[in-house]
C-alpha cells in the first residue's frame, strides 16, 4: 500500500470517481492513510441510463461498505453531448476523450469550491485505457477555472493512481467485491 498525503498543505478531498473497479484500490489507499474523501459520481457520459445507474449503485455498495460519502451529481448527456459535438468519431485517447474528461472534471471541480474541498482527483487517472496526459491537463484546467470562478483555491491532485501497487490491488478489489466490470468506458462512441 503506497504512503499518501494530500498535497499542498489540503485537508479536504474530493475523488471523482468514473466507476467502482477505478476507485476500489484508491479508495482502500486513502482510508488506510487516514484521507477520507468524498466520492463525487459524475458521469454523464455513460449510455443507456441503465449502465448508468449499474455502475453508480456498484460505486456506492462499496463506499458504504468502507463509511465513505459518495456525491451523485446530475446525470445530463444532452450537456455532454453538446460538450462532444464534432468530435464523434475521434478515435479513443483523442479530442474527444480530453474534452469528455474535462467536462466531467469541471463539474467536481465546481462541486468542490462550492462546498469546502481543497483538493480534487479522479480515478479516471487508474485505467490503462486512459492517457494520464490529458486526465491531468483536464483536472488542472478544470480546477483553474473553479478557483478563478468562486475565488476559492483547489489544487489538483495529479496521482497516477496505478503505481505503488494499486493495479494488481484493483483488480484483487474488483474480484472480491464481486463487482459489475464494464468492457467500454461508457459514452455511445467508445462502443
Amino acid at each position: 500500500m503506497p504512503e499518501l498525503h494530500i498535497p499542498a498543505g489540503g485537508s479536504r478531498l474530493l475523488l471523482h470517481s468514473c466507476c467502482a473497479p477505478c476507485s476500489g484500490a484508491i479508495i482502500e489507499a486513502l482510508v488506510a492513510n487516514e484521507i477520507r474523501p468524498a466520492v463525487f459520481f459524475s458521469n454523464s457520459n455513460i449510455v443507456p441510463l441503465s449502465e448508468y445507474e449499474l455502475r453508480r449503485s456498484e460505486l456506492e455498495r462499496y463506499c458504504r461498505s468502507l463509511g465513505v460519502e459518495t456525491v451523485n451529481d446530475e446525470y445530463d448527456h444532452r450537456a455532454w453531448l453538446d460538450a462532444v459535438r464534432g468530435l464523434e468519431h475521434e478515435p479513443e485517447r483523442g479530442l474527444r476523450c480530453l474534452e469528455c474528461f474535462k467536462f466531467r472534471l469541471r463539474r467536481a471541480a465546481r462541486y468542490a469550491c462550492c462546498n469546502g474541498y481543497d483538493v480534487l482527483t479522479t480515478s479516471l487517472a487508474s485505467s490503462r485505457w486512459k492517457d494520464l496526459d490529458q486526465v491531468n491537463e483536464a483536472g488542472i484546467a478544470a480546477c483553474t477555472e473553479a478557483s478563478e470562478m468562486y475565488g476559492k483555491p483547489l489544487t489538483w491532485w495529479g496521482q497516477n493512481w496505478r503505481k505503488g501497487g494499486l493495479q494488481p490491488r484493483r483488480n484483487e478489489i474488483i474480484h472480491e467485491q464481486n463487482f459489475y466490470n464494464q468492457t467500454f468506458c461508457g459514452c455511445e462512441f467508445s462502443k
